[in-house]
């Protein structure tokens, strides 16, 4: 037979579709035409192919070789194609039987030993072959990323001759698990910040509702300390959470550490970075740090050094929790639902309000520093906490502090009463939901509305504090929300202003 059917996937953002590998021998002059949009590492497989077949034994046919990667208008990138192309050509040359192949999906790049390398997105892969109810034989290096994947059947193979033995049915491929020695968790803990009472407080209201927070105080004073600590504070990540961090975690640059399967992402970029490296981006989309930080944390260090431009492509994925990436030629989209701390000094010098050192900055400076980061991204940010100064006497205090375990214990009794009274988290009850879960007494309802008028709260601004205030709330674990509520969310509002 000179035709051989196979199947393989092309990475769509975090989905995996569908690929048909086609391979056809005809009579003509040798030649190796690789067509269906492929991108230049796909095109090279056929150099790759063509050694790997020769250097492992077989016979490389030489006749006029056609591949086709269907569909034609999807755009095929990576070298995880050479094994559906290589296993084509030896079953579409009778070197290899063609009868089972349709059962099977194929995800492995070829050295020109016929060793097969690692692949980027096993994850996706493992998920889209177990919905097609097929067999992914896979790379052996990146087989047990793929075995996360409950019901998913994974085949590890480490050269092109042990998945050739395979499928002629001399010697079966070893099935792939997944690695049981997951490390557990370890997170700074929160007992080495000394003082900072109130950042502590809201670093924990933070945690327990899913909010954003901004930390502003001077250099020194534990902002990224406190920042580096709250996913320590934060519930275990559910199965499903976890699958789904891990799934981008693959997609990326440095790819998955299986040790870090089930640990909450911390992502904290430079100051220098690019809204493409923030958001994601390129030719081929790849995910940026706010997909990489998904159900995990994002970290903006030093946030008026960041350009203003960066800075404000997260306005959407804050609401949204999504980033749609759209190309010329390619279009993806990516999953942001990331929690948002941002820490920054209150003027240029750093100094402003500080106990000892004097501030060198004029009131138009501060304004100019402050004004680096817009409104409309200030008021998507739920909470501002400053870290002020910490006195000597507290410095040298040698007293325990509360550790995280403490705070994780209140945080994860909030969360659950969230999930069982509305199913998700307070910063995205929306719409009637919030008309329901938020009522609070008149005094409250006199409270919020001063503080309306006075510090012309938008109507997102005045959603932001009901949800600040419903998770205070959950935390003293009251089914109503009462004044001392109220007033602590809108303490925490007024930094904004």
């Amino acid at each position: 037979m000179s035709l051989a059917v196979l199947y393989s996937r092309a990475l769509d953002g975090l989905s995996a579709q569908s690929v048909t590998v086609e391979v056809h021998l005809a009579n003509g002059l040798p030649a190796f035409n690789l067509v269906g949009l492929a991108d230049t590492e796909v095109r090279e497989s056929r150099e790759r192919v063509r050694a790997a077949l020769q250097v492992a034994g077989f016979e490389f046919p030489n006749r006029r070789i056609t591949v086709n990667l269907a569909p034609a208008d999807l755009p095929k990138g990576a070298g995880h194609y050479d094994l559906a192309i290589a296993v084509g050509v030896l079953a579409a040359s009778g070197q290899l039987p063609c009868e089972h192949l349709a059962d099977y999906e194929f995800a492995g790049e070829l050295g020109l030993t016929g060793q097969l390398r690692s692949v980027r997105g096993g994850l996706a892969f493992a998920m889209a072959a177990r919905d097609a109810q097929r067999t992914l034989i896979i790379s052996a290096s990146s087989s047990h990323e793929a075995a996360l994947i409950q019901n998913a059947t994974i085949l590890s193979a480490a050269h092109l001759l042990e998945v050739c033995h395979h499928l002629t049915g001399t010697q079966s491929l070893v099935t792939a698990l997944a690695p049981t020695d997951r490390a557990t968790p370890i997170y700074p803990d929160l007992a080495d910040v000394k003082g900072q009472s109130a950042a502590r407080r809201g670093l924990e209201v933070a945690a327990a509702g899913n909010h954003s927070l901004l930390l502003i105080g001077p250099p020194g004073t534990g902002k990224s300390m406190l920042a580096q600590r709250l996913p320590g504070i934060l519930p275990p990540l559910l199965e499903f959470e976890a699958l789904e961090a891990a799934a981008i975690q693959s997609l990326g640059q440095n790819g998955l550490d299986l040790q870090s399967v089930g640990q909450r992402p911390f992502r904290s970029p430079h100051h220098t970075a690019s809204s493409v490296a923030l958001v994601g981006g390129g030719s081929i989309p790849q995910p940026g740090e706010i997909s990489l930080a998904h159900h995990g944390v994002l970290f903006l260090d030093e946030l008026p050094e960041f350009d203003r431009k960066v800075l404000e492509v997260l306005r959407e994925p804050l609401e949204s929790g999504k980033i749609h990436i759209s190309r010329a030629a390619r279009q993806a989209e990516f999953p942001a639902r990331f929690q948002l701390v941002a820490a920054m000094n209150p003027c240029p010098c750093g100094y402003l309000g500080h106990l000892k050192k004097a501030c060198r900055c004029s009131p138009e400076q501060v304004l100019r520093y402050r004004g680096r980061i817009s409104g409309p991204l200030l008021d998507r940010i739920d909470m501002v906490v400053e870290v002020p100064a910490i006195p000597d006497t507290v410095l040298l205090a040698k007293g325990p502090s509360e550790g995280s375990l403490l705070v994780r214990e209140r945080v994860c009794a909030a969360r659950a009463r969230q999930l069982a009274r509305q199913g998700h988290n307070n910063s995205t009850l929306l719409g009637a939901a919030m008309e329901t879960h938020c009522q609070t007494d008149a005094a409250g309802l006199a409270m919020l509305q001063n503080a309306i008028q006075k510090l012309a709260w938008s109507a997102r601004a005045y959603h932001r504090v009901l949800r600040v205030a419903r998770t205070i709330a959950d935390l003293a674990g009251s089914e109503a929300i009462l004044t001392p509520h109220l007033a602590e969310a809108i303490q925490y509002r007024r930094g904004i202003e």
